[in-house]
């Protein structure tokens, strides 16, 4: 498996991962397109090569503004779940965002996503703080992780 920036191509596969998540935040097209084009969006792909054709199995995405980012989104195709690519996804995304100077990296998580919640913890990530009401249908109140990166210099140095 790789991870690579996305593609226009890799689209269609992105949506149809969403389609098939449903504790995905669900967006259009034109969104992750207007994203892609910011400066501060970064949406990665993770690419398996088949026997036929690559297949995308799942995609993160980041949005950086300055020295934070936020992963506004993160989805595994359910036939890859459980197989260590949303943990690529995201530590491939820790990296890049701290080659660009990020130091704190910010994620809402559904009070009940328990799944997601475990990865991001055995990540790095912390209780921030809490958000009421923060979903829609259903209605659920939302965690705010962060994690806080540190370039190597540092931590070399640390005790």
């Amino acid at each position: 498996m790789k991870v690579r920036q996305i593609e226009r191509e890799d689209l269609a596969a992105i949506l149809a991962i969403q389609e098939k998540c449903p504790e995905a935040a669900h967006w259009v097209e034109s969104d992750y397109s207007r994203l892609t084009s910011n400066l501060g969006g970064m949406i990665l792909v993770a690419v398996l090569d088949t026997a036929t054709t690559p297949k995308v199995v799942g995609f993160a995405v980041f949005h950086r503004i300055i020295d934070e980012a936020e992963l506004s989104n993160l989805a595994v195709d359910p036939d890859h779940q459980h197989q260590g690519v949303g943990r690529v996804l995201v530590e491939e995304g820790r990296k890049r965002l701290l080659e660009a100077g990020v130091r704190r990296v910010y994620l809402e998580v559904r009070v009940s996503n328990k799944n997601a919640q475990g990865l991001y913890y055995s990540l790095g990530f912390g209780l921030h703080s809490l958000r009421k009401d923060y979903y829609r249908n259903p209605n659920e109140d939302a965690y705010v992780l962060c994690l806080t990166l540190f370039p190597p210099e540092v931590l070399s140095t640390a005790p």
